[in-house]
């Protein structure tokens, strides 16, 4: 698939933050990211995630990655 096609991948950050009761705001400082590249992920904008991110967000949403991510072939 050429990178400029669109990607199959939901991101479920919205729902794993009202579930937690957790803003993004909040959510960027534990994990050390901006509010503004949390909300690309939280968008379905995101056109990769570092490990590193990936394994933060987990960390701090108590979560695997695939509650926070899944494919949806449509």
């Amino acid at each position: 698939m050429p990178p400029e096609e669109a990607h199959q991948i939901e991101c479920h950050l919205a729902r794993l933050l009202d579930e937690r009761g957790m803003t993004l705001a909040e959510l960027a400082a534990r994990v050390g990211v901006t509010v503004a590249n949390l909300s690309i992920l939280k968008n379905d904008r995101a056109k990769a995630i570092r490990f590193s991110t990936l394994s933060a967000i987990c960390r701090e949403l108590h979560c695997q990655p695939g509650d926070l991510l899944t494919f949806d072939p449509r």
